[in-house]
């Protein structure tokens, strides 16, 4: 389950999505908002996943299924986990290239004080960062970091890319009540993206369910101070505070397409239903992941979302 997609991305347009972390879940970080669920394997040392020529042919296969109203804006590493914890990530991006379609990278910043990963992340066109914290109590509390990592090194090595990165540069702040909505915070936090000069700093809430079940959206008003905020530091901001809506890739395989998509990116009923009539399928389909226990349904903010279980985390 390497290519998802494409979906519809308030950022990026269409995005065809590559998973180049193995489940369950590795990151360096365990946030308490995140949309995949708990880290099940927290460490912040890049390792082997998947070899470059699998993810490019994976890739390459995908797109032969893609009809022509499917054109791409961006391929996307956006994973079930950090995407610089693969150690080949600059050697598969190298290899995409071919392809000759603008390639993206979400990310937390959290190892871009290694030399050789900012070398890698380089090599994108577009890359986000994650800024959500001005201090080390706020970035323990929401962000919950493997405990090698530090919060000093990890600015630093984020204000070091910024220095060097000749792309497109956004950063991406989730906020969430009573956790980082103070305005004496998001003053701190301003100062920090104001340093690294991106091109669009966007600010999040969780519009899906979150890792952690007493996580809450912050009030629009908090929203729109931030954005005050940060506009009075001259910083190009976008809130992300909607539904990206229910445009998604198929390819004729409703198990591949839906388990790719929600293993990173949990699916409301009504962009599920729309897939299942893309791909020819039934409802029966999903029935049968659910009592297989291969998919969850969960409730958030009033809506149903089906989610990727894997055993770890039953």
């Amino acid at each position: 389950m390497i290519t998802f997609g494409p979906v519809s991305s308030r950022r990026l347009g269409k995005s065809l999505g590559i998973n180049n972390i193995s489940h369950p879940k590795v990151c360096s970080y365990n946030c308490i908002y995140c949309q995949v669920g708990k880290t099940i394997r927290l460490t912040a040392t890049p390792e082997t996943f998947f070899e470059p020529e699998i993810i490019f042919n994976e890739v390459k296969n995908h797109l032969t299924h893609l009809g022509p109203e499917n054109f791409l804006d961006y391929m996307t590493f956006v994973a079930n986990g950090e995407p610089t914890l693969d150690i080949n990530l600059g050697q598969t991006i190298r290899l995409l290239k071919k392809l000759e379609i603008p390639i993206a990278i979400i990310t937390n910043g959290s190892l871009l004080s290694d030399k050789s990963v900012r070398k890698d992340v380089q090599l994108a066109d577009w890359v986000s960062v994650k800024v959500d914290s001005p201090d080390q109590h706020t970035w323990n509390l929401l962000n919950r970091p493997y405990t090698g990592l530090s919060f000093d090194r990890h600015i630093e090595g984020i204000l070091l890319f910024a220095s060097e990165y000749k792309g497109f540069l956004c950063t991406e702040t989730m906020i969430l009540k009573g956790v980082n909505d103070d305005t004496g915070m998001f003053s701190k936090l301003a100062g920090i993206i104001e340093k690294l000069h991106p091109q669009k700093a966007y600010l999040s809430i969780p519009t899906r369910p979150p890792s952690v079940q007493s996580v809450e959206m912050p009030d629009i008003n908090k929203v729109n101070e931030v954005c005050r905020i940060f506009s009075e530091k001259q910083i190009r901001t976008e809130p992300l505070i909607g539904f990206e809506g229910t445009d998604i890739g198929y390819t004729g395989n409703i198990y591949d397409d839906l388990l790719n998509i929600i293993a990173v990116h949990p699916l409301r009923e009504d962009a599920l239903r729309i897939l299942l009539y893309q791909d020819k399928a039934d409802f029966s389909c999903i029935e049968s992941l659910i009592r297989q226990k291969i998919i969850n349904v969960v409730r958030y903010n009033g809506e149903k979302y089906y989610i990727r279980q894997y055993s770890d985390q039953i």
